[in-house]
């Protein structure tokens, strides 16, 4: 973080909810991100009891230096009935991680998780358009990933969750809203594909191993893992070893970042550290 950072009255706030929140790193990351683009704010950690979320949430979006709000688990879903309008993804699968506030006070929602993740393959330089997707995972960010590759282009999209009932309504859903990819459920690893995503929990331990059965790889299959973790997922690894180009959870937490800095940005002109007064 910047070590030219001050905080004074004209200081704009933004806010991170879950709970927990202790493990999140986007306080550091945007906070430095705003200093380093010259605006004067600062994102907040703000831990909410789940139990406590219907009186806390239109209690926190009433704080009147507030200008957005980040949302983690388990939370995503709960937000949207806050907001007064949503963007496409949020409104297709019905889950949020991100608001901001408008200029006449109120709140725009909408989801980031799939759009870091092409983003974050685009800056490596690799392409979605037209790829043959083996997705596992049917929960939040395997629905805003679903709806982001999607969009991209991809040609097809096979949703293997252990709730194969989970994956069947997200490809019902998703079929609705791009009837030009071939969207459906999968219950083993499905032949075919040119590339992976683990968008499952799997991987968030040390000990984890692959999502699924996932014999020898082609190298030009594209291979993503949602998961940050201080050294590679089984999935990753496995990817290198059979020399497939990869995006893991750094990679897309990187392309969300810029994408959520424009979508604050377009609610109302930045405010600059030049312009802040002291008390």
């Amino acid at each position: 973080m910047s070590a030219t950072l001050r905080l004074t009255g004209a200081t704009r706030l933004y806010a991170i909810v879950g709970d927990p929140v202790a493990q999140v790193r986007s306080p550091e990351v945007f906070t430095a991100r705003f200093a380093a683009d010259g605006i004067d704010a600062v994102l907040i950690p703000v831990h909410v009891p789940a139990a406590g979320f219907d009186a806390i949430a239109p209690a926190l979006l009433a704080i009147g230096n507030l200008d957005g709000v980040l949302v983690t688990i388990p939370f995503k879903a709960s937000i949207v009935p806050y907001a007064t309008r949503l963007g496409r993804a949020a409104q297709c699968i019905g889950a949020a991680n991100a608001l901001r506030r408008e200029a006449d006070g109120t709140w725009t929602a909408d989801m980031f998780d799939g759009v870091g993740f092409v983003r974050g393959a685009q800056r490596k330089g690799e392409h979605v358009h037209g790829r043959r997707v083996a997705l596992f995972g049917a929960g939040g960010a395997g629905s805003a990933i679903a709806y982001a590759l999607a969009d991209a282009g991809a040609r097809s999209i096979a949703i293997v969750d252990v709730d194969a009932s989970k994956a069947q309504r997200l490809a019902a859903t998703l079929s609705r809203a791009f009837p030009d990819c071939s969207i459906a459920a999968a219950a083993p690893m499905p032949d075919g594909i040119d590339m992976i995503v683990n968008a499952s929990p799997v991987g968030m331990r040390p000990d984890d191993g692959l999502p699924a059965a996932i014999g020898p790889l082609d190298a030009g299959t594209l291979v993503g893992d949602v998961v940050i973790a201080a050294r590679p997922t089984a999935l990753i690894r496995h990817a290198m070893q059979c020399g497939c180009r990869f995006v893991d959870g750094r990679d897309m937490h990187g392309g969300q970042v810029d994408a959520l800095m424009q979508f604050f940005a377009a609610a109302a002109p930045a405010r600059r550290v030049a312009g802040a007064t002291s008390s």
